[in-house]
């Protein structure tokens, strides 16, 4: 079954286009060969000048758990905590 990530940031301060460029780098470079990634697109948020939306389609939770596993193994997601400003939320909905 189809499912879609919503993930919310808070970058640190001033970072927020530095954030936005590498998460966008990140879904472009490693995302069309992560099995069942089939997209996502990252908005900034209107009620906070640090805030930033992520939202993904995947083909199921099963191989968006994988791929998100393998980054973090990879240490493709290092880069990323290093412009947040604290933890971030995940919510996949279907």
């Amino acid at each position: 079954m189809p499912i879609r990530v919503i993930v919310q940031f808070e970058a640190k301060p001033g970072r927020r286009t530095e954030l936005r460029e590498l998460l966008e780098t990140i879904s472009a470079t490693h995302g069309p060969s992560a099995p069942g990634f089939l997209g996502s697109t990252v908005y900034e948020t209107l009620d906070s000048t640090d805030g930033l939306v992520e939202i993904a389609d995947w083909e199921s939770a099963s191989a968006q758990s994988d791929a998100v596993q393998s980054a973090t193994a990879a240490g493709i997601y290092a880069p990323v905590v290093e412009l947040v400003a604290g933890p971030f939320t995940a919510t996949r909905v279907g």
